[in-house]
């Protein structure tokens, strides 16, 4: 079936027919139409032809042609959207990506969480505090974090600003990547002023140095440059829960005769709202965006064949990808049986590990965190797993910030649970600081072997 038949009864708002979960409820619809309306108005945040970039990207790494490094927040605050902010952000995907890409021998494709991680999940519509009930707090998108009725009401004008924020962010992002920011030949802008007390910064510029000397030499002795080595790519995603928002910003493109949601590059389905009969499912089938699903340890077969047949029939690749989040207990038991479901359905995916999803716990005083260990272990598991499927693990999908914040416990500085008080700044999940992601870099750039790297990318 051509994909103008299969999508002649879609349309941007075919979902709002479907049971639709995790949607914010608005005291006056009215108000909600008004701000969907003028956002629908406003010009896109990011173009198709860079969606096609970064879905031509993905087709590569399905091969395992190349590995996407996929980080930042749990969820982007309004707040955070300052230019120290944004810059800690890049510069500690850009550090991951070089010592990824020295350690893998390959090209490492960078996919941040960021300008539009403003809507999340919650286990309840509703949380109560010493006897008050109060909507949940959803998301800097949908409402305020402080426990007040005023803040905890959802408010369709911060679609607007969530809008303006995200667009602020990846312009600003834009402009340091073409003003030479993400340079490889100068790695030194990438620090971070803490960062030379971290036990892991000699290792880093070790391996910085080593990438810098082997750049030198093949400029030297060939007389060109290293594609990419001056100007990197970098990409935006988001979790696709807030279908007003999502709606509002899809765009048939008469170039390619397609919709496109042009508010990121690369929107996901978390588990939460990945029914097949629901309204995600519905959505994200019409888009041509690359997209993703999160699939945890109850995705069966049977799910598994019908998902990936309704989101990509036509088995397009790098148009589908899966991300198992199935926790280090579990990994090894449950993603064999995935991949081979996929497999006999015939379905083209690409699978990314999220390790941190499956990994929550909390403390005796009721925190939440995730252990580091855990996080390495399940990491790790993907690897050996995709390896001993004849699959290929195409890369990871890690919350994390810039920030020297305590709410993973382990690492080079073995934080416990008592140090988590110290900066636990997050208000939703506990992130990898900067020091616990770098060395997450490290350690699967040591899982690689001997593979080489693409004369065209660093």
């Amino acid at each position: 079936m051509s994909t103008e038949n299969r999508l002649k009864d879609w349309t941007p708002t075919s979902w709002q027919q479907k049971t639709t979960l995790q949607q914010p409820t608005y005291r006056d619809p009215a108000a909600l139409e008004r701000s969907v309306l003028e956002l629908s108005r406003l010009p896109p945040i990011v173009v198709s032809w860079e969606v096609d970039a970064l879905h031509r990207h993905l087709a590569k790494a399905q091969q395992g042609e190349s590995f996407i490094l996929q980080g930042g927040n749990c969820a982007e605050s309004f707040d955070d959207c300052t230019s120290e902010r944004v810059v800690e952000q890049l510069k500690i995907l850009l550090q991951m990506s070089l010592v990824l890409a020295h350690g893998l021998k390959k090209r490492i494709i960078r996919v941040g969480r960021i300008a539009g991680q403003y809507a999340k999940p919650r286990s309840a519509d509703m949380e109560t505090k010493d006897g008050v009930t109060l909507p949940s707090y959803r998301g800097d998108i949908v409402n305020r974090a402080p426990f007040d009725a005023a803040a905890r009401e959802p408010d369709p004008s911060l679609l607007l600003r969530g809008y303006e924020r995200a667009a602020l962010t990846l312009n600003f992002v834009r402009s340091l990547v073409e003003g030479g920011f993400t340079d490889l030949h100068h790695p030194e802008y990438w620090d971070l002023d803490f960062m030379r007390h971290s036990p892991k910064y000699e290792e880093y510029k070790r391996i910085a140095s080593s990438v810098g000397d082997a750049l030198t030499f093949f400029e030297s002795i060939t007389g060109r440059t290293v594609a990419d080595a001056e100007q990197t790519n970098f990409y935006a995603s988001h979790e696709g829960l807030h279908l007003h928002y999502e709606q509002a910003q899809t765009r048939f493109i008469a170039r390619t005769q397609r919709w496109y949601n042009l508010s990121t590059h690369m929107p996901w389905i978390g588990v939460r709202t990945a029914a097949l009969e629901h309204g995600h499912v519905e959505y994200f089938r019409g888009i041509a965006n690359p997209i993703a699903v999160k699939v945890g340890p109850s995705a069966d077969a049977a799910y598994l064949a019908e998902l990936t047949r309704i989101l990509n029939p036509e088995r397009i690749p790098g148009r589908l990808t899966l991300l198992h989040r199935l926790g280090a207990k579990d990994i090894e038991s449950k993603l064999p049986p995935m991949i081979e479901a996929v497999r006999a359905s015939g379905a083209e995916v690409l699978w990314i590990c999220d390790p941190m999803h499956g990994n929550t716990e909390s403390t005796a005083t009721g925190v939440k965190t995730r252990r580091f260990e855990n996080i390495l272990s399940e990491i790790e598991s993907a690897f050996k797993v995709h390896a001993e499927m004849g699959s290929h693990l195409g890369g990871v999908h890690l919350e994390l910030t810039g920030d020297n914040v305590t709410e993973c416990t382990g690492g080079a500085r073995g934080l416990s649970d008592h140090d988590l008080a110290r900066a636990y700044r997050s208000t939703v999940d506990p992130r990898l600081n900067y020091e616990q992601a770098l060395e997450v870099a490290m350690r699967i750039g040591r899982l690689s072997g001997a593979r080489s790297l693409p004369t065209d990318s660093p």
